[in-house]
């Protein structure tokens, strides 16, 4: 069972959407995310939002002119995502299981995004495997960015993963570090407790 479900019971798509919804009309601005996706490839790429959630990142991406494929085990979270954006493909699945030829889509993304802590709330020890899955979703060259906390003051449940660790992942899955940052609006990255990763297969 991943730790995103043992945290929710994958029954929190209306309250996850409720409390961003709210956010936004606090004035917050809710697309850090899909500005730094759009900062790497130009519109039209095919993007791939692993853990896509209930949209947010992918109906920005969408709107922005980008070919987008969202991917989430949460079924609750999917069913807002579905509403909200009928017209975009989103698919129910286990990142760990991710094969998209059986779903029907090309395996040649050009960039595929994983948001909102997705690889510290996996099932623990299926990492590795996901980002094999994701890397081989890849065109060769393609970005795999990666947002995340490292410590409790930015997470739900107790760290996981570190740098290091994602790294060698990574490493073993085919795919090199570009760049790393303190945020989605590129902050330069200083050891802190939050960290978003490119790596280039």
């Amino acid at each position: 069972m991943s730790r995103w479900k043992e945290l929710t019971g994958g029954t929190s798509g209306q309250d996850y959407a409720a409390r961003f919804a709210a956010l936004a009309r606090s004035g917050k601005d809710m697309h850090g995310e899909a500005r730094f996706c759009a900062s790497l490839v130009p519109a039209g790429a095919r993007v791939l939002d692993a853990g896509c959630g209930t949209g947010r990142v992918m109906i920005r991406l969408a709107r922005l002119g980008y070919e987008c494929v969202g991917v989430d085990l949460d079924a609750s979270m999917l069913a807002v995502a579905r509403k909200q954006a009928p017209e975009l493909p989103w698919f129910q699945a286990d990142l760990a299981e991710f094969a998209p030829d059986a779903l029907g889509v090309a395996a040649d993304f050009d960039l595929v995004v994983a948001a909102g802590n997705i690889f510290p709330l996996l099932a623990a020890g299926t990492e590795a495997t996901v980002l094999e899955r994701l890397a081989a979703a890849l065109r060769p060259g393609g970005l795999l960015v990666a947002g995340f906390g490292l410590d409790e003051a930015h997470l739900p449940v107790p760290p996981s993963i570190t740098l290091a660790e994602y790294d060698d992942c990574c490493a073993t899955a085919g795919l090199t570090l570009v760049d790393r940052f303190a945020t989605w609006d590129a902050d330069p990255y200083d050891g802190g407790g939050y960290a978003v990763s490119v790596h280039r297969r």
